[in-house]
């Protein structure tokens, strides 16, 4: 009896000892892990295995793509057994430096490198943003005898065309005359912490007659949220069932993106398309602490809530029960393949 005890104490040592040991680093794209969106969902994902797992976590935010392969190397260096990549310009990174420690296992968020030691993790944007054009649609309003509404990119590459062409065919799909206007902030890696530009193409747009905008655009986003501030009336919800000097009718509003960002101007911004790169950074590292992380393409879309729309206090007046139920058929029709949203402009 006292030997079996002996031998059971050890292998809780054992395993407790193991469990500790699991390091996990994470090194975050541009804008950094408290941009309120995708850096920040990355990381909110991480924080959450620390505390219900209990890893260790070490995060870096490199500043420049040179800063990031040696954040990544140092991580390797110290013997991580797992490091994250945000972000699709951190592939070259991740390569590099997976190349040179084939037993550490790395993830990459929104490119796929092809080695056994990478788990690759992508996302069915277009889907999720089908979904939020389709609510943009329908909270939209004539302006001059046309019905208009917009979206903004950051750095204008393919991952944020998938953003973009899904809103396009979800509103086309409830007005196909509808009017989307596109604009990009930039085509370098300064287009994801760019506000003040944003705010300038939110402004023109609005100008313009949108009257509800779709910002794919990292930190620069928050350019859109000051913009319908100026516009709307800081403080002001755009509530149905608000009776103030702010008329619903005149509103333009926001749609927030990956992470859900309807706090940020509460009344204001009608729904964000949910990325939920917390989910699977969450899932990676779980995968990780119960030995059954492998490398290869893991993708996350409406199939498995990988995307979707929010609906929450902040918001909850402004999606009619109407404009969800229609919003809901769509997502089940887009699941079971009814429906396919295309990821590229035709």
């Amino acid at each position: 009896m006292k030997r079996f005890i002996t031998i059971l104490s050890l292998m809780m040592l054992i395993s407790i000892t193991a469990f500790a040991n699991v390091r996990v680093g994470i090194v975050f794209d541009a804008g950094g892990k408290n941009d309120r969106s995708f850096n920040q969902s990355a990381f909110e994902g991480a924080l959450k295995a620390q505390k219900e797992l209990g890893i260790t976590l070490k995060d870096a935010e490199p500043g420049d793509s040179s800063a990031v392969e040696e954040a990544m190397r140092a991580m390797a260096s110290e013997g991580y057994d797992l490091i994250f990549g945000i972000g699709f310009a951190n592939a070259t990174a991740i390569e590099n430096v997976a190349k040179e420690f084939p037993n550490i296992k790395f993830a990459l968020v929104d490119a796929v490198v092809g080695l056994p030691n990478v788990t690759n993790l992508v996302f069915k944007e277009h889907e999720g943003s089908y979904l939020v054009g389709m609510i943009a649609a329908m909270r939209s309003r004539i302006v001059n005898g046309s019905r208009t509404i917009g979206f903004i990119g950051g750095m204008e590459i393919d991952l944020i065309k998938k953003f973009e062409q899904g809103y396009v065919q979800g509103a086309k799909k409830i007005y196909p005359d509808i009017n989307v206007l596109v604009n990009y902030v930039g085509n370098t890696p300064t287009a994801w912490n760019d506000p003040t530009k944003a705010k300038e193409i939110a402004n023109a747009q609005i100008g313009k007659g949108s009257s509800v905008i779709y910002a794919a655009a990292g930190g620069s986003g928050n350019g859109l949220f000051d913009a319908i501030q100026e516009k709307n009336g800081k403080g002001v919800p755009c509530d149905p069932k608000y009776q103030g000097k702010q008329r619903v009718d005149e509103c333009v509003y926001a749609i927030g993106v990956d992470s859900n960002q309807n706090y940020i101007v509460p009344g204001q911004i009608l729904t964000s398309m949910l990325k939920r790169v917390d989910v699977a950074v969450f899932d990676t590292i779980t995968k990780l602490n119960d030995g059954m992380l492998k490398g290869g393409v893991n993708v996350y879309g409406l199939d498995n809530n990988g995307v979707g729309y929010s609906v929450d206090k902040y918001n909850r007046r402004l999606i009619t029960r109407k404009m969800k139920s229609v919003v809901d058929l769509f997502r089940k029709k887009i699941i079971n393949g009814e429906i396919l949203v295309r990821e590229k402009r035709q």
